[in-house]
């Protein structure tokens, strides 16, 4: 089924969305077709809406896993995310890079969780988002489609509606969004390589992520490149370059410590905190991907934050 496929009879706005399937079409899972029919919609979320009664088929609510058959007449009510109502905005201190009516990118301080959970339910930098980007409330998550660990530094980009964030996510999953790290590491590291090994929660501690002893591991790569080696604290580092592939929890950080060479401070993965450091010293320095807007690609640098530079400036490094 193509977008010419099934004819849309109405769309005017508060009202429902209303579509013919036409005679000529196969039949097809009710879930897939809505998806295809409004693309700017995750299938998960439209799987929600069939599920809350908001899609009918034929004057009937929907299932899920119902066939969408030729000359059904399709009604579908757009939902606000519920999620997006259960935020309080805050004002949160955090820079803003660049932003435009589709997107913004911002870099995020050490010691700032990206998101609301356990432990950590306000003063989020979503909470920031909100109080000072109020219409994010009606995007899930406030717009945030990746996210940075409390104490790594640097860039990520948030939508400012829900069809940029389906856009920047579908990059994400296509893995053409570009993020690129900056990581101070133990040891001598000499050559360029990569790291593709699976990475899970640790079924032994359930705070860390492990590639070794993992629970349900799903499939990571992480590329890095030595930029210079140094003695600080009569400790040998590396500083490198990390690129990734995938994104997940912890990734980089799991990733080098299976190298045998942990970001220095990052004590849940064998760093020690030598040079002064109290965090791990990661930083998310370049990121691109294409605008939503023109299609065109766009691409930011942020410095380091002022805590790793301090670090770096205090290593003596090889000629």
């Amino acid at each position: 089924m193509t977008d010419t496929d099934i004819t849309k009879e109405s769309s005017a706005e508060a009202e429902p969305l209303e579509f013919l399937v036409p005679y000529t079409a196969l039949p097809e899972r009710l879930d897939k077709v809505i998806a295809q029919l409004i693309p700017e919609h995750s299938r998960s979320r439209l799987q929600g809406w069939i599920e809350g009664g908001h899609v009918l088929v034929n004057g009937q609510p929907g299932r899920i896993r119902q066939m969408a058959n030729p000359g059904d007449k399709l009604v579908v009510w757009e939902q606000t995310p519920p999620e997006a109502l259960s935020f309080t905005p805050e004002d949160v201190d955090f820079q803003v890079v660049d932003e435009s009516a589709d997107w913004i990118v911002v870099n995020k301080p050490a010691g700032l969780v990206t998101h609301p959970g356990a432990g950590n339910w306000n003063g989020t930098l979503l909470n920031g988002l909100l109080y000072r980007y109020p219409e994010l409330a009606t995007v899930a998550r406030a717009g945030i489609v990746h996210r940075l660990d409390k104490d790594t530094s640097g860039l990520l980009v948030v939508a400012r509606h829900e069809k940029a964030q389906t856009h920047l996510i579908r990059q994400l999953q296509a893995r053409s969004v570009s993020r690129e790290y900056s990581a101070l590491v133990h040891g001598r590291l000499t050559r360029s390589d990569s790291v593709k090994l699976p990475i899970g929660r640790d079924a032994r501690v359930p705070v860390r992520m492990s590639t070794e002893h993992a629970i349900a591991p799903k499939p990571a790569i992480t590329h890095y490149a030595p930029v210079r080696v140094g003695l600080i604290d009569d400790a040998v580092v590396t500083e490198v370059a990390c690129k990734l592939e995938t994104g997940r929890t912890h990734q980089i950080r799991v990733h080098m410590a299976s190298l045998r060479h942990p970001l220095v401070a990052d004590t849940l993965y064998g760093g020690k905190p030598v040079g002064g450091a109290s965090r791990q010293l990661l930083h998310a320095r370049a990121l691109s991907f294409d605008d939503y807007g023109s299609d065109q690609r766009v691409s930011f640098v942020a410095a380091l934050a002022e805590d790793f530079q301090q670090v770096m400036d205090g290593i003596a490094w090889n000629s």
